[in-house]
C-alpha cells in the first residue's frame, strides 16, 4: 500500500496553505511543511493550464538537490479562470467584492498545478473542476467579504466556507481541487512513482 512505502521517505509540502496542509494529512501522509521564496511571476501569453503549471514548477525549483535530494516533495499552486480570465488572490476588500461579483450566476474553472520531486525526477499535472455559482446579492458578497476575509484564495473564495456553502450550485470534477489540493489524482500519482 502506498501510505506504507511512504513511511520510509522524507515528504516535503512545498507550500504555507493551510488548506493543503489540512487535505494532505487528512490522506493519512506524514509530512513537513518547508516553503522556499518563489517568484510567481508569469507570461501572460500561457494558457491558464501553463500558467499553474509554471508557477507549480517554480516552487519546486528550490528544493533540486541538496538536503531534499531523497525527499518526495510536492508544490501546489491554484488558479480561478473566469471568461479566460484569471483571478488571483485579490489585494484589498474592493477587489475581491469585484471579483466575486464577476463569477455569480456563471460557470468558471478551478485549476490546481501539482509539481512532485522525487530522486531528481520532476514532473506536474493539472486537475481543473468546473464550478457553477448561484447569483448572489451585493448584501451577501459583502457580507462574505467581510467576516471571512479571503484575501489569501484565488478568486476570492473558499469552496468550503460559508459562500460555498449558499452559493455554489453545481460543481463538476473533485471538490478537493476547489479547496487547493486534488488529493484523489495525487495519491494515483504518487502510485506511479514511489
Amino acid at each position: 500500500m502506498l501510505l506504507d512505502r511512504l513511511k520510509n521517505i522524507r515528504i516535503v509540502l512545498g507550500s504555507q496553505s493551510p488548506r493543503r496542509k489540512e487535505l494532505l494529512a487528512k490522506m493519512g501522509v506524514s509530512f513537513e511543511v518547508i516553503v522556499k521564496e518563489t517568484d510567481e511571476a508569469f507570461d501572460v501569453t500561457l494558457s491558464p493550464e501553463d500558467i499553474v503549471t509554471h508557477i507549480a514548477m517554480n516552487k519546486l525549483a528550490g528544493f533540486v538537490g541538496g538536503e531534499f535530494e531523497s525527499a518526495l516533495v510536492i508544490t501546489a499552486d491554484t488558479i480561478v479562470v473566469n471568461d479566460g480570465v484569471i483571478l488571483n488572490k485579490p489585494g484589498a476588500d474592493a477587489e475581491a467584492m469585484a471579483m466575486l461579483t464577476a463569477l455569480q450566476g456563471k460557470t468558471h474553472q478551478v485549476m490546481t498545478a501539482v509539481g512532485i520531486l522525487y530522486k531528481g525526477e520532476k514532473q506536474s499535472f493539472v486537475e481543473t473542476t468546473t464550478v457553477t455559482f448561484a447569483a448572489l446579492d451585493l448584501a451577501e458578497i459583502g457580507y462574505y467579504v467581510e467576516n471571512f476575509k479571503p484575501m489569501d484564495k484565488a478568486g476570492a473564495y473558499g469552496i468550503q466556507e460559508w459562500i460555498g456553502l449558499v452559493g455554489v450550485e453545481k460543481i463538476i470534477g473533485a471538490f478537493e481541487n476547489v479547496v487547493g489540493l486534488p488529493t484523489a489524482r495525487l495519491y494515483k500519482e504518487l502510485k506511479k512513482i514511489v
